[in-house]
């Protein structure tokens, strides 16, 4: 069983209660790390002028608190490595599903399966789907 450093645990304590469950979940049986959850102007503003994310303050999910969306890679990172992303995400996604809780990933916005047909591509992004 793998376990969250200090920094993963704290950037997870700042996301809604579902998205900490299933990262929970996910973490004791695939080692990940948790890069953001909850982000602050500056902090969402950086990353709308890096090209990180196209939303500027406050309008991610990212910027709600608790955060509805979190940042979260397989360990150890590889940021080039998209076939680890996707399986990853697909994990990710399984174990949400089965707690009965709707995410939509950041390689697949619009939750059709195909991965190609999207421009903005942010794999380490999670988010809750609240409404469908």
């Amino acid at each position: 069983m793998f376990h969250f450093s200090a920094s993963s645990r704290r950037h997870l304590s700042t996301c809604d209660e579902r998205l900490q469950r299933v990262f929970k979940k996910v973490i004791e049986h695939y080692d990940c790390t948790i890069i953001c959850g909850h982000r602050g102007k500056a902090a969402q503003m950086l990353a709308f002028e890096n090209g990180q994310s196209q939303l500027q303050w406050p309008d991610s999910n990212h910027n709600q608190l608790p955060s509805k969306a979190v940042d979260v890679m397989a360990y150890p990172l590889d940021w080039l490595d998209y076939q680890r992303s996707a399986h990853f995400a697909g994990y990710v996604l399984g174990v949400a599903e089965g707690m009965g809780i709707k995410l939509r990933w950041g390689g697949d916005w619009d939750r059709d399966g195909q991965l190609k047909d999207h421009r903005f591509k942010d794999y380490p992004h999670f988010e809750l789907v609240d409404d469908d």
